[in-house]
């Protein structure tokens, strides 16, 4: 078990990442491609994505074990903002840190030359390392990203109802269940007996798409503090798959959308919002309009003004259509816009950046679980 110690000024500083961590992902992701477990949900990625590397999986799994610690240079904290700031911060990692956290690894003496040199500061096995962690991002993690984000976003709105009903407190006691608030110990189900003691440093709650049952942690406790834990699946089917493997690293393509609105209305605008109800119809528009930033299916009902069953029902075609996500809280549900979702709303409008405070740009920390 994990015991997370809290003072007043950890609380205070307690933290939700506002994004999938595009390094965490990678290296969690790693993790579920080289298992077999978990197919109704990673099953289907796993079969395309092992179609679409080529040779990444044989350089990284002697840095990446399928069980236990990997190093915390991996992971970034740069990582939170995107997949090129976090591998510019994983090129600065200094040679003392390589070499300590590439010794902790259980065959250090059998490493790949490669790695052995990487261990000794050389710069053409980090420029390696990067251009293959790269490699493997814009293979299997990069096609799938609006998946990620659709999860991870709803995930947020959950324990944000939960911080605006219950505060700090209220947050930590919506977490999954392998995480369990006793104040001022968060217990976290973990394969070995640790304590970790913020000690006024706060902690970032990380949620992950491929963290599976557990949550991770860093191995050194001298880095700012994170715990990475599993978001819900919900089980309804895959999205349509993303195309094969160029010869060239893909990028993520703009989603499709009816009209463009201007980018400086935050919301649809009278065209965007007509468009919308000629696509979809009116009633059905507005309850996609009314999930907004997350609600309940009592609360959509309200807001659209139909009944219980209508919004349940409209919210069910809009769900299929891969435009909402639904999460189950107890005996109410939650509904979440996704990204095609949003994109709809904004008549094509491109998502603006979520203003970040200067303890969220800092981005406050790194990985290395002790378990997967």
């Amino acid at each position: 078990m994990l015991r997370v110690h809290f003072g007043e000024l950890d609380l205070a500083r307690l933290r939700m990442a506002i994004r999938p961590d595009a390094l965490w992902e990678t290296v969690l992701s790693f993790h579920r491609l080289r298992e077999h477990r978990a197919a109704t949900v990673y099953g289907e990625w796993r079969s395309l994505a092992r179609n679409r590397l080529n040779g990444e999986a044989r350089l990284l799994a002697p840095l990446i074990p399928s069980r236990g610690y990997f190093p915390d240079f991996l992971t970034p904290a740069e990582g939170g903002i995107g997949c090129d700031s976090g591998m510019e911060a994983l090129r600065a990692t200094s040679q003392t840190r390589l070499h300590t956290e590439i010794s902790r690894l259980p065959a250090a003496a059998r490493l790949p030359g490669w790695i052995r040199d990487l261990g000794q500061g050389e710069r053409r096995s980090l420029d390696r390392l990067t251009a293959t962690l790269t490699s493997y991002h814009h293979a299997a993690i990069a096609p799938y990203w609006p998946r990620l984000q659709a999860r991870i976003e709803a995930d947020r709105a959950v324990r944000g109802r939960a911080l605006l009903d219950g505060g700090a407190d209220g947050l930590l006691a919506s977490l999954p269940p392998t995480m369990r608030w006793r104040p001022p110990v968060l217990e976290v189900d973990y394969p070995v007996d640790r304590d970790l003691e913020l000690g006024g440093r706060g902690l970032l709650l990380q949620p992950s798409f491929f963290c599976r049952r557990t949550p991770v942690t860093l191995f050194d406790p001298d880095l700012r503090p994170v715990l990475v834990y599993p978001v819900e699946h919900a089980p309804r089917p895959a999205p349509p798959h993303p195309p094969a493997r160029p010869a060239t690293a893909p990028r993520a393509r703009p989603v499709a959308t009816p009209r463009p609105a201007p980018a400086a209305v935050p919301g649809p605008g009278a065209g965007a919002a007509q468009s919308l109800s000629k696509l979809v119809g009116q009633t059905r528009s507005a309850v996609l309009q009314g999930v907004g930033g997350g609600c309940t299916t009592s609360e959509l009902a309200r807001r659209v003004g139909v009944s219980i069953a209508s919004a349940s029902q409209h919210a069910t075609v809009l769900r299929d259509a891969g435009l909402v996500l639904t999460l189950r809280r107890g005996s109410a549900v939650l509904h979440t816009l996704t990204p095609l979702g949003a994109a709809l709303l904004r008549g094509g409008a491109p998502a603006q950046s979520p203003a970040r405070s200067p303890a969220q740009s800092s981005m406050p920390e790194r990985s290395t679980p002790a378990t997967m």
